[in-house]
């Protein structure tokens, strides 16, 4: 199904550095379609385009692009300005290849999906450094995981592709947007209290200290965040990768370590780390919303 997904200058060079392609992308997301569609299948995006590659200008485009074929899945959502957009939905692999077609090297997506937009069945944790110390993330995500499995929740996690950390937990869908939110913003104040050395809630970067966020934001409704198996626009293409907790201990683990060139190895030889996520989703306690 996805050889009818026509490329137009497959030979277009995305990334100059690396000679890396329109088709490079596309293959990337052919090798990873397995791993990545049960974590983004029906979930709202946001497209991240480079039209003239990554040293050119980043277009965000939240609605569908004009002239998107039929068959790619789509949802209405209303503006809380008024009005109403549509979100396309990456539900099976020719999409994937399709969103190469249009430049889009980083989908995005939300925290819920298609049919219950206002309950998210994930909660995340958004650790990146104000000073480049990876070291210092590692550990936060950590604490961060401790904290979570305290409150019988499983935590995952995915190093960015760029600078961080993003911790996951899975959720059944029985909480709104906005209570999700303000649960992470007090499970994130729990784990500073910890480790109040090296992590903060401080928005301002002018207050962090040169410590670690721990941000939330991710969870407000209607924000997005870096798909798993997503290709990032820096050199070398590094990949937003799903990585076990394992490899998080681990020192030499790096946020840019996994590329495109490299990913279709790493699935074959180890797997999707996430492979049980959905199948852990949980309840948080109710005295985080009380």
């Amino acid at each position: 199904m996805t050889e009818d997904v026509k490329l137009s200058h497959p030979d277009k060079v995305l990334f100059p550095q690396d000679g890396l392609t329109k088709a490079d992308l596309a293959g990337h997301y052919a090798r990873v379609a397995d791993a990545m569609l049960p974590h983004v299948r029906e979930r709202p995006m946001n497209l991240w385009r480079w039209n003239a590659g990554i040293e050119g200008e980043r277009v965000v485009q939240q609605s569908l692009p004009k002239g998107a074929p039929d068959w790619v899945a789509r949802v209405e959502v209303p503006r809380r300005k008024g009005g109403n957009i549509y979100h396309g939905l990456i539900n099976d692999a020719r999409t994937l290849r399709w969103l190469a077609q249009q430049n889009c090297i980083t989908p995005h997506v939300w925290n819920s999906r298609r049919d219950k937009l206002d309950r998210p069945d994930r909660i995340v944790f958004d650790l990146d450094p104000t000073e480049d110390d990876f070291g210092l993330v590692r550990e936060g995500a950590l604490a961060v995981a401790a904290v979570l499995r305290e409150l019988e929740v499983t935590p995952f996690a995915m190093v960015s592709g760029s600078r961080g950390i993003h911790v996951y937990a899975p959720l059944k869908r029985t909480r709104t947007a906005d209570e999700i939110r303000a649960a992470a913003q007090t499970i994130a104040e729990r784990v500073v209290e910890r480790r109040p050395d090296t992590l903060t809630t401080a928005w301002r970067k002018e207050k962090r200290d040169g410590k670690i966020l721990v941000d939330v934001a991710r969870n407000t409704y209607g924000q997005t965040v870096v798909a798993p198996y997503a290709v990032r626009a820096l050199p070398g293409a590094p990949v937003a990768t799903p990585v076990a907790w394992d490899e998080v201990a681990a020192p030499a683990l790096h946020p840019q370590q996994f590329k495109l060139r490299e990913m279709g190895e790493r699935l074959r030889a180890a797997g999707d780390p996430w492979a049980e996520l959905e199948g852990a989703a949980a309840t948080l306690p109710k005295e985080l919303f009380t």
